[in-house]
């Protein structure tokens, strides 16, 4: 050391302060980076364990999960009854004329005739037996109908989805499969 405590950092104080050489100090830095490769690729395999296990894990819990099927005669005998039914002919019920305003200035009447596709006989009796409920429903919807809606068919397409939910919401048994439109008029 010098007398203003700065350390003389020279190669010859080097070798005299026991300080070894650079083959020394190479052949302790290698270990370490062996080491470190080493904890490196440990690290790596562990992460693809890890990733392996909640891969399989979430798959076998929701993805690869299969329910048991179980069968109810009764469930079965019904669906296959609902299947005839629908392969039957369909039962046609044929309304009155309607003659009606539309929605909008200026004022607009419809006169239209339609007839209702039943699923069934028993859905012909149900609304045959509605009558006025099921024409003033109608009636409801043309009225909320303005003239520039029935321009396209895709206004009267959606006319007839908005006539069949009405009807189908009235019917307790019975469905409406369609609506057919003979005499469509509007003025």
């Amino acid at each position: 050391m010098e007398e203003n405590g700065h350390q003389d950092m020279s190669p010859a104080a080097d070798k005299s302060s026991g300080g070894g050489t650079m083959a020394e100090a190479e052949g302790q830095a290698g270990p370490a980076r062996d080491m470190g490769k080493i904890l490196t690729m440990i690290f790596i395999v562990v992460n693809f364990i890890g990733i392996g296990t909640g891969a399989y894990l979430v798959f076998s819990s929701t993805l690869g999960y299969q329910p048991k099927v179980t069968h109810n005669a009764e469930l079965d005998k019904e669906l296959q009854e609902f299947r005839k039914s629908i392969q039957k002919k369909p039962v046609i019920y044929s309304m009155e004329t309607f003659n009606t305003n539309l929605d909008g200035i200026p004022r607009r009447l419809v006169r239209m005739e339609m007839s209702l596709e039943m699923l069934d006989e028993e859905g012909f009796e149900e609304v045959f037996s509605l009558g006025a409920e099921a024409r003033d429903a109608i009636v409801r919807i043309l009225n909320s109908t303005g003239y520039a809606e029935l321009e396209t068919v895709q206004g009267k397409l959606h006319l007839k989805n908005r006539i069949i939910a009405e009807l189908n919401g009235f019917l307790d048994k019975g469905v409406v499969r369609n609506v057919y439109f003979s005499d469509f008029v509007v003025q």
